[in-house]
Formats: structure tokens, C-alpha cells, sequence
């Protein structure tokens, strides 16, 4: 009877980390009508409690903005939490020592074919790079036994391998980034409608009085389009430098993970 050879196991899909933001938008969102109706909205910030006129402190004058004021605070509370869920995930990913480091002891430790001592220090490292290095390892030292291979298709079977670790890890990295980035330019877009319906306000107070315009009313209109704003440019502003910093961040994981893979082929190539 011939024998059926079985085929190789597809290797589970690395499980992204990170919180959910279907679930937790809606809760920021919650949260913010509830900081602009309970704390903003708190008689206490305006000289008259009543309607809610003549901010007395910043409170007041944040309330003051409209209703587009609870969708900007929206913004920067999700800017604010997924910025520290990123910072917290890429921490881990980089491993529970010097990145600089690891890299250096792995290449020297390539150098002498030492890839038992090797495997043992991604152990020690773990992280993105630690995992990566070590599944890279273990395709190593399993197409070095490999007789049925030649030369060429080993070294190919070795990338492969590399760039399949890597695509498992990224998604986890790269997570939620859509989000901040995303962010940076509707920020500014919802506070720049919130500047449109103030400085409709202003004109329709201008209109209004005939020859002697209300000029409480086109100042609180006027007041309305610059809170929007500034919150709008406040938000986008931290959501542009964050995203990049998460970026910069990934591209230095995956350029160390670039460094090792081309070591590893090198030292195959010299070493088979």
C-alpha cells in the first residue's frame, strides 16, 4: 500500500492584542456627554445658573462651546486610552531587554553556529523580535538535518519562514493605529463644523438687531467657533505626534528583525 504523506500543519494565526474598539468607543463616548452635561454642565461654572450664561472659570467656557463639544471630547479620550494601550502592547513587543542588545548577542552567537545559546537568549528576550528570531531559529536548525534540499532552496525555505513570523506579528502591532490616524484629520474636520454653526450664530445675532447687533449673542457665537476649534487642533495635534511615534516605533522592531533575518541567511549560506 503506498503511504499518504501528510501535510505539514498550517501554523495558527498569531491572536492580535489589544482592546476592542467597538466596545470601548461607545464608552468613551458615554463618558465624554457625561463630563460635558455633568461637570461642564454643573451650574457652578457660570455666573447665571439658570441659563447658563457668563462662564465664570474654564469649565464654563468649554461648555460653552455647543453640542459639538462632547463629540471632540469623544476624540481625545480615544486618542488618550488607545495611545496608552499602543504604548503598553509595543513595551511588550520589544522584549524585557535592550533591543540593541539582543540583536548584537544573537548575530555574535550566529557567527560561532551556536544556535542552541541562540534560542536561549530569545527565550530571555521574548517580545516580537525574541519570537520572531526564534521561530527563525527553529526553521534553522531543522533545514540544516535536511537532506532532500539543496542549497538554494533552504536558504529560500529560511526567508519564507522569516517573513511568514513576521506577517504574525505585525497585525498586533500595527492594531488600533487606523484609529489614531483617522483621528488626526476628523478632529479637526467636526471641530471646524462646530466653527461653521458658531460663526452662523455670530452672523445671525449680527442680522438680528437690525442697526444695533446683540453683541452678547455674536460674542457667544464667536466664543462657540474658537472653543471648537482649539479643541479640534488640541486633538488632532496629539493624535498626529502619537501615531507617528508608533510608527517610528514598529519600523525600528521590524528593521532589528530585518537585521537578524539577514544575519541568519548569511551564516546559513557560509555555514551549509
Amino acid at each position: 500500500m503506498e503511504k499518504k504523506t501528510k501535510a505539514p500543519a498550517a501554523k495558527p494565526a498569531k491572536k492580535s492584542s489589544g482592546i476592542n474598539p467597538i466596545i470601548v468607543i461607545p464608552i468613551l463616548m458615554a463618558i465624554a456627554f457625561a463630563i460635558y452635561y455633568v461637570i461642564l454642565g454643573s451650574p457652578s461654572n457660570f455666573e447665571d445658573p439658570e441659563t447658563m450664561h457668563n462662564p465664570k472659570n474654564a469649565l464654563g467656557i468649554i461648555y460653552s462651546g455647543g453640542i459639538i463639544v462632547p463629540f471632540l471630547i469623544t476624540f481625545m479620550l480615544t486618542v488618550l486610552v488607545f495611545s496608552i494601550e499602543r504604548f503598553i502592547t509595543l513595551g511588550k513587543a520589544g522584549g524585557s531587554g535592550d533591543l540593541d542588545a539582543f540583536v548584537k548577542k544573537v548575530r555574535t552567537l550566529l557567527d560561532q553556529n551556536n544556535i542552541a545559546d541562540a534560542m536561549k537568549e530569545c527565550e530571555k528576550q521574548k517580545g516580537t523580535v525574541g519570537n520572531v528570531t526564534k521561530t527563525a531559529l527553529e526553521k534553522y536548525a531543522q533545514l540544516q538535518s535536511d537532506s532532500a534540499l539543496n542549497k538554494e532552496q533552504k536558504l529560500a525555505a529560511l526567508q519564507k519562514e522569516i517573513e511568514e513570523a513576521t506577517s504574525l506579528e505585525l497585525p498586533m502591532l500595527e492594531k488600533n493605529l487606523t484609529i489614531l490616524s483617522t483621528l488626526a484629520s476628523v478632529s479637526t474636520l467636526v471641530a471646524l463644523l462646530g466653527t461653521v454653526i458658531g460663526m452662523i450664530k455670530s452672523f445671525f445675532a449680527l442680522g438680528s438687531g437690525g442697526g444695533s447687533p446683540d453683541a452678547a449673542a455674536l460674542a457667544k457665537g464667536i466664543a462657540e467657533a474658537l472653543i471648537n476649534t482649539g479643541l479640534g487642533i488640541g486633538t488632532s495635534a496629539i493624535a498626529i505626534m502619537v501615531y507617528n511615534y508608533f510608527t517610528s516605533s514598529i519600523d525600528t522592531l521590524t528593521y532589528k528583525i530585518d537585521e537578524i533575518g539577514m544575519s541568519l541567511q548569511q551564516n546559513f549560506s557560509s555555514h551549509n
